[in-house]
């Protein structure tokens, strides 16, 4: 039975000017580049340059870090666990080209096969005006000939600026223990960025959102909500990299833990909310509540498997760009 891989989007109510995926204007550089906007936010990825994200603004204050040296820069995707790879990050994901598809006010881009992993990777773009969020769906194919195992995996990165981090997790769940000042209140665990002369790390189960504040603005991701025992060996849904020094932070969140037939794949989704808010970046009671009210009480995109007999697993949320799933 041949398979068909289709791409089911979900009408958006759009409010004022269309979003169209385009290159920037102005750029001297543009040469793979595309920008997304919705509202006063706009993302700019670049395409030639391993799909990375590379820009998120909100009129004209970036949010991203802005600094030049290799990973420490913008947002890019991996596949977890780390194990599998190590270090340097997995070229045909992280710096290589990928492919581009335009369709109205969806883009779509995709990997080279990881020669090593014998995967690729699949990042579509949109916007959702009505709930004020760009959408990002990465897939995982797995192009081999063997089963694998693997979870999806954002790193964004922003400079350490004296922000804010906070998730809705128990602060004596947070591991390993004592690496970063978290402190429990307002029902969530802060974190108010320091440097010290070490790089440190992480890992939380949250619920489904992780949010950073600095300089007047509110970063929020919403992603699916994980149980203890969905993410891949040794890695968590939520995770926090400070790099020493002043230099960069990485946000990090992560998918569930999937085993991959030949030619199956799985879908995760990543909402992205840009906001302005007011007063200082500290633990309060009006940030808690501004963060709930922008994630609600709906879950992300759950985690679809498209298979060769062509079942689909996964949920569709309203207001959502859809999923990728399979038909016979």
């Amino acid at each position: 039975m041949k398979q068909l891989l289709t791409t089911l989007l979900v009408a958006l109510v759009m409010g004022g000017q269309t979003a169209m995926a385009q290159p920037p204007q102005g750029d001297q550089d543009t040469a793979g580049k595309y920008s997304l906007t919705c509202g006063h936010m706009s993302m700019t990825i670049d395409a030639a340059k391993g799909g990375k994200i590379l820009s998120l603004k909100y009129d004209d204050r970036e949010m991203l870090s802005q600094l030049r040296w290799p990973e420490s820069f913008g947002s890019t995707f991996w596949t977890s666990p780390q194990k599998e790879w190590n270090w340097p990050p997995v070229k045909e994901f992280d710096k290589n080209p990928y492919t581009v598809e335009q369709d109205g006010k969806t883009l779509r881009m995709t990997s080279e096969v990881s020669e090593r992993l014998k995967c690729r990777v699949g990042k579509t773009f949109t916007t959702d005006e009505k709930d004020g969020a760009i959408v990002i769906t990465y897939t995982i194919t797995n192009e081999g000939d063997q089963p694998r195992s693997v979870a999806p995996w954002e790193v964004t990165r922003v400079q350490n600026e004296g922000g804010l981090i906070f998730f809705d997790a128990p602060v004596d769940g947070i591991w390993p223990a004592g690496l970063m000042d978290f402190k429990a209140q307002h029902g969530l665990a802060w974190y108010q960025t320091d440097e010290t002369n070490e790089n440190r790390k992480v890992n939380a189960d949250g619920k489904g959102w992780l949010a950073y504040c600095s300089r007047g603005l509110l970063l929020v991701k919403r992603f699916d909500d994980l149980t203890p025992e969905q993410p891949a060996p040794n890695e968590a849904e939520i995770q926090v990299y400070v790099n020493r020094g002043k230099a960069h932070i990485e946000l990090e969140g992560q998918g569930a833990y999937q085993l991959l037939q030949p030619k199956e794949s799985l879908s995760w989704t990543v909402r992205w909310y840009l906001v302005p808010f007011e007063g200082e970046a500290v633990p309060s009671e009006a940030l808690a509540k501004q963060v709930r009210d922008l994630v609600g009480p709906k879950p992300c995109l759950a985690p679809v498997v498209n298979t060769t007999s062509g079942t689909i697993s996964g949920i569709m949320q309203e207001g959502s760009m859809g999923y990728l799933g399979c038909i016979p």
